[in-house]
């Protein structure tokens, strides 16, 4: 009468939407996660070369040379 009921699994194709959907959410977080690491170090470059010089013009070279040295390393 009070007892705890569990809910029901509902049926296969629930079942498969819900495995498509946790994949997708698995390859999206490793996506994002990835261009994170990829920008990151750039970022850090050019904040630094913001920093020290107070040009955005010199930062955003510094950040386009570390992305493709980067890419250059990553192959």
């Amino acid at each position: 009468m009070f007892g705890l009921q569990l809910p029901s699994l509902g049926n296969i194709n629930d079942l498969l939407l819900l495995l498509v959907l946790v994949i997708i959410g698995i390859v999206i977080i490793v996506v994002i996660a990835k261009i994170i690491l990829f920008i990151l170090p750039a970022g850090i470059i050019a904040l630094v070369v913001w920093f020290l010089t107070g040009s955005i013009w010199l930062a955003g070279i510094a950040f386009l040379v570390v992305a493709f040295i980067s890419l250059l390393l990553k192959k």
